[in-house]
């Protein structure tokens, strides 16, 4: 029984005790009180009865509660460190997994930046050998300078330019290098072109120690007009030592081994161009000395095949000769191929009826009205008879 029950049994004991109190009171009115006296005492032991009974029942039902509440403290107890178990277990696990993840994480960033800082020393490794190479050209490239320091290092140089560029775009029947004419002038190259032009003087002496000290910033620097009547007499020099009449082409050449002095003279100067023009001297840096030899290597090229012309005509009709030849026995050997190979139709068509009477043989299928077998050879039309 819970206490909401023992609540309602006291209330109805009360509800109980207070009318008998009324009808005690009713009772000794119209006299009966030896009576009352005795419901009241059974009245009273009763009481104590139920309340004795109510106590032990609320002991028990509070006994039971507690056991209860116990119990029920003791299972949240036992779920709330399973729980607590397992959720140790479970953040352990996450924690492993991390730290697997984390420690993988690291290895691969530690990797990376080790190749990172490999490639860095192979790259730092390249930059050191290219600065030595740097220093080494630096050094050759002083040593050049010390080299084209005279001026017959720089004439030399020249002309080993001009004769690499000859050299190696027309036949050797087509220049010559030092040609010496009979009054005794020598030109640095000759270029033996087809007539009406002959013989061109190409000269590689070009001087470069005023444009030189032009261009410098030191004491050594001159005006403009120096180097202009520089190359003015040099072009004088080429028009009356190498341009005469009856031996040589109408013109030479003036070969400037750079291109920076080239496109100077061109662009800033253009009187010296002018000039030389007008003394009939071309003036032509390497890569216009290029088209020039390759000019002269098309103009030679069509001389010479004008040349040849009439000889290429009789090859020509003797190959449309021999092209007929070949042509009327190609025809014969198409009608030999023919002709074979209806030969050997016939003789297939003979070697499959053979076989065809074989396997009848060998089947016992003979037609008995044809008590043997003879083969006969072909006739003339290709045909068996059988």
């Amino acid at each position: 029984m819970d206490s909401q029950s023992l609540l309602v049994v006291l209330a109805v004991l009360v509800v109980i005790l207070v009318a008998v109190v009324a009808w005690l009171a009713v009772t000794l009115r119209a006299g009966q009180e030896s009576r009352h006296r005795e419901v009241l005492s059974d009245l009273h032991s009763g009481l104590n009865t139920s309340a004795d009974r109510i106590a032990s029942r609320q002991s028990e039902e509070g006994d039971r509660l507690r056991r209860a509440v116990a119990d029920e403290l003791q299972r949240n107890r036992e779920g709330l460190l399973s729980f607590e178990k397992a959720l140790a277990e479970k953040v352990d696990h996450r924690l492993g997994e991390i730290g697997g993840k984390v420690s993988e994480r690291l290895d691969e960033g530690f990797k990376r930046t080790n190749d990172t800082f490999v490639n860095v020393m192979l790259r730092l490794q390249t930059i050191d050998d290219a600065q030595k190479k740097l220093e080494a050209l630096s050094s050759n490239v002083t040593s050049l300078q010390n080299l084209l320091g005279s001026k017959s290092a720089r004439g030399a140089l020249g002309e080993r330019q001009l004769e690499d560029l000859v050299r190696n775009m027309l036949p050797d029947t087509a220049f010559d290098f030092q040609y010496t004419f009979p009054s005794g002038v020598r030109a640095d190259c000759v270029l033996k072109l087809p007539e009406p032009m002959g013989l061109l003087c190409v000269d590689s002496k070009f001087p470069l120690e005023n444009y030189e000290r032009m261009i410098s910033d030191g004491a050594e620097k001159v005006s403009i007009t120096v180097f202009k009547s520089d190359v003015r007499r040099h072009v004088d020099n080429i028009a009356l030592r190498y341009i005469i009449p009856g031996q040589t082409a109408d013109g030479a050449v003036m070969f400037v081994p750079s291109e920076a002095i080239f496109a100077e003279i061109h662009s800033r100067h253009r009187d010296l161009v002018d000039y030389a023009l007008q003394k009939r001297v071309w003036i032509v840096s390497p890569t216009t000395m290029m088209a020039v030899v390759n000019t002269a290597r098309v103009v030679i090229k069509d001389v010479e095949q004008r040349r040849q012309i009439h000889l290429i005509k009789d090859e020509l009709g003797k190959l449309a000769a021999d092209f007929n030849r070949f042509q009327a026995r190609m025809d014969k050997l198409a009608t030999h191929i023919n002709q074979a190979k209806t030969d050997v139709e016939d003789v297939q068509t003979s070697s499959r009826k053979i076989t065809e009477r074989f396997v009848k043989i060998e089947r016992v299928e003979l037609d008995s009205n044809k008590p043997s077998l003879t083969l006969v050879k072909p006739n003339a039309e290709g045909n068996d008879s059988e």
